[in-house]
């Protein structure tokens, strides 16, 4: 039987300005604007982080892990989320939610950590030239970065099958949740030099499967830290796929993704339809189609385009849904929500786009280029229409193109001012959250799967949290309420 889904997306944002336009500076000074405004100031303990597990277990020579740069800035929030420099780029990583919707509120809720950590480090940072933050992929000078999802998964779970059932899913999703881009930057498209493309990351990926998130990108990346018991879970660590402004789109694409590893989980990766002969070159191209019909060929001899890929794959979900399935990634009210806007999306973009201008990212934005390139005769070249691509991604209210073009919410604004300083009740977020307000001086470093307290006197005091659905509020909400002090929650848990 399907686990629960429990999920969440790290997004690293694209920043500028700053002393002498030094983005590692830059991001260094946000975090610790934040951090000093937003009340908190807890270390990150890097202790369990193990981002050379590979998933083969033999992994290749060439493989390399990613860096973990602990010299750099790091804060835990309030709401159970983790705000740090990553590279050259200040990325908020949202607390484990157990439901898309919820995913897509704690990513929301990014956007205004980062705009409230803008605005501090730039009414206090006297001559330094303003910090910009963009929530994007790619700046168009060649270089990308990521926006990541996590999704919980069996551990009983072949990771091979997990590459042959999502690949497909992860290959062609971006019909529908790519956020669009002017133009390219890599020398696979010099010859085609499409003038817009579907998606922001799709041409920079190399391999189908591999360890590294910065080079030789995998469409399927094999990292293997579970941030739990690794007897019982493993995390699927998704690299490929958009920042999306649109929630519907962010929603859609949690929604989607978790429920076909439920699917997954429950009858297996037969029932998946087979992935292109040539994975790299199929994501590559279908980012470029804007006509939605290439195709490329499959293992099973049959040629599909992206759009032939989700139809199938949407189906599929629709079919387990309706057998009674789907209580692993969501409720029956959520999951119509999904089904009936993923289904709406797809029909949409290729037969009536106009019609999906409020949901889907890149239909929006190429709506916006067409315009300015018609009203002003511009050619594809024109600088004007790459400012319209960075400024549709602008976390400023007053300058996001994406603000102004009537994407459909799905979020209540109380609810994100909520989820702003408070966490996801139905995950073990709620207990890192709910620690880190009530007992912020007597808190030594956090990770995603332990707390270290400090009493004042030795030893340290680790509270390992190795199962997602541990630490809820149900669980723990009585005994954080009564217990004035760290000891006392020690002493009510037992660890002392």
């Amino acid at each position: 039987m399907a686990i629960a889904k429990v999920l969440g997306i790290e997004t690293e944002y694209g920043i500028t300005g700053g002393p002498d336009g030094d983005p590692v500076t830059a991001s260094s000074i946000l975090v610790n604007a934040f951090a000093r405004n937003g009340v908190t100031r807890i270390n990150w303990d890097f202790g369990d982080e193990s981002p050379a597990n590979d998933a083969r277990h033999m992994p290749l020579l060439t493989s390399v892990a990613p860096m973990v740069e602990t010299h750099l800035a790091n804060t835990v929030l309030t709401n159970g989320a983790r705000f740090y420099v990553d590279h050259a780029h200040p990325e908020y990583s949202s607390p484990e939610c157990r439901t898309p919707l919820s995913g897509l509120l704690y990513d929301r809720v990014g956007e205004d950590v980062l705009l409230h950590a803008v605005r501090v480090a730039n009414q206090t940072s006297e001559g330094m030239p303003p910090i910009t933050v963009y929530k994007n992929n790619t700046d168009g000078k060649g270089n990308s970065y990521g926006t990541h999802e996590n999704y919980l998964v069996d551990r009983e779970i072949p990771f091979a099958e997990i590459v042959r059932a999502m690949a497909p899913h992860l290959i062609s999703r971006q019909v529908i949740l790519g956020a669009g881009k002017v133009g390219f930057e890599t020398e696979y498209f010099e010859e085609l030099a499409p003038r817009f493309q579907i998606a922001q990351r799709s041409e920079f990926f190399e391999e189908l499967v591999g360890l590294e998130t910065t080079l030789k990108r995998p469409i399927v990346n094999t990292r293997d830290e579970p941030h739990g018991d690794p007897e019982r879970f493993r995390r699927l660590h998704v690299i490929i796929g958009d920042a999306n402004m649109s929630e519907v789109a962010t929603f859609v694409k949690l929604g989607s993704t978790a429920l076909l590893l439920a699917v997954l989980e429950d009858r297996g990766s037969g029932v998946f339809p087979p992935m292109p002969k040539t994975p790299v070159r199929a994501v590559r191209e279908y980012g470029a189609d804007l006509t939605l019909t290439h195709g490329q060929e499959a293992v099973d001899g049959r040629t599909r385009s992206a759009w032939d890929y989700q139809d199938e794959l949407w189906n599929l979900a629709e079919g387990y849904v309706n057998g009674g399935d789907g209580s692993a990634v969501a409720s029956e009210a959520e999951l119509t929500l999904l089904l009936t806007n993923w289904r709406e999306m797809l029909d949409g973009v290729r037969d009536a786009p106009e019609s999906v201008a409020d949901r889907v990212d890149w239909v929006a934005k190429l709506r916006l280029v067409n315009g300015m390139r018609e009203r002003h005769g511009l050619s594809d070249e024109d600088p004007r229409l790459a400012a319209i691509d960075i400024q549709y991604h602008d976390i400023r209210p007053e300058k996001s193109l994406a603000r102004r073009v009537g994407l459909r919410k799905l979020l209540e604004a109380s609810a994100i001012g909520e989820a702003f300083h408070n966490p996801p009740r139905d995950t073990r977020a709620y207990f890192r959250g709910r620690c880190i307000a009530q007992y912020p001086n007597e808190i030594a470093a956090a990770n995603w799967d332990s707390i270290i307290f400090d009493l004042g006197v030795d030893p340290l005091h680790r509270v390992p949290m190795m199962d997602p659905l541990k630490g809820t509020a149900e669980l723990l909400g009585e005994l954080l309420d009564n217990a004035s002090s760290a000891e006392e929650l020690l002493r009510a848990l037992g660890t002392l």
